[in-house]
């Protein structure tokens, strides 16, 4: 397992500020904590207040897991059906999204426990791999389709790509599917800004990656021009959500060492924090009963730490 050596002491230095402006959202009376590990590449975390638990996939295991805030345990919540679940998320009615490597599909779980598949085909071909996904305060499901799940039999299952990797819109009241975006160069975690009218998405097949930044056009439904908000170097951002003041919680690392963990950047793609985590961070997720506790999953742990803002809702 990955050595973990919690602090003894505050401030925690794990948490650094690259910038005066990330100290109001750093407290110094919190450290970050391991709540598991042992998985193989822990993905797609998604907060349940109402049930006071927080799900996580672990893609190649091919199974979604639960850890539970009361007791700290940590259960199977799925598995073993060969979906291989990536990214997660809720959407306004409170049921959980889920995208799905091996499925090659985006499925929502109802109340009931019943799964109801969203979207597996588009014009007749199958998606490649859909992996990260949000809901817009309209309903409205927007997620990504890189071909990370076919390359390989590890995270789903080999296959020959249909369909470009493009950004889908699926309608929250028809359940009409389009193409919001193309020609984005492996297409990963993605999140609203705070007002929605910027669409971020990280591009992780650019050298180096890149996240994007695209205008939300006309009556919310289309994307336009895109911009590259942040070059991230040595970085390699791939899941993030974004906070009450505009500020993107990035998943980073794997370049080196010193990168693995969390980066904070203000709305103007400026870098402001960073969490260090002795793993690349992957995904990560605002949670808690204030929403201002940041799930973080690395590799093969989950760790987690308070912070001195709030999530946006449908991330």
């Amino acid at each position: 397992m990955p050595a973990w050596d919690p602090t003894p002491r505050y401030p925690d230095p794990a948490v650094r500020a690259l910038h005066p402006s990330f100290e109001k959202y750093h407290l110094p009376l919190a450290a970050v904590e391991r709540l598991t590990t042992g998985c193989r590449w822990a993905e797609g975390p998604v907060w349940f207040g109402d049930a006071r638990h927080l799900l996580w996939s672990d893609v190649p295991n091919d199974r979604i897991l639960k850890w539970d805030e009361e007791s700290g345990t940590v259960s199977l919540y799925r598995g073993g059906a060969g979906h291989f679940a990536n990214g997660n998320t809720r959407d306004r009615q409170g049921r959980l999204v889920t995208c799905e490597h091996g499925g090659r599909r985006v499925t929502r779980t109802e109340h009931d426990g019943s799964i109801t598949v969203l979207l597996h085909r588009f014009d007749g071909k199958r998606l490649n791999s859909p992996n990260d996904v949000v809901v817009k305060s309209d309903g409205s499901i927007w997620f990504t389709d890189p071909p990370f799940g076919i390359v390989g039999n590890y995270q789903g299952f080999a296959a020959e790509q249909e369909l470009p990797a493009n950004i889908y819109r699926i309608d929250g009241l028809t359940g009409a599917a389009q193409i919001v975006a193309e020609g984005v160069a492996g297409p990963n975690g993605l999140a609203f800004s705070p007002d929605e009218r910027q669409l971020y998405v990280i591009e992780s097949r650019a050298r180096p990656r890149n996240i994007l930044a695209f205008d939300v056009t006309g009556d919310g439904t289309k994307l336009g021009a895109r911009r590259v908000l942040i070059a991230a170097g040595d970085g390699t951002p791939d899941g993030f959500r974004v906070d009450l003041d505009g500020n993107l919680w990035c998943g980073w690392g794997m370049g080196s060492a010193e990168l693995d963990g969390v980066r904070i950047f203000n709305a103007a793609g400026e870098p402001i924090g960073h969490i260090s985590l002795p793993e690349r961070c992957a995904n990560l997720c605002f949670g808690g009963p204030r929403r201002n506790r940041l799930f973080m999953a690395a590799c093969r742990s989950v760790y987690a730490l308070y912070v001195n803002t709030q999530g946006v809702a449908g991330g």
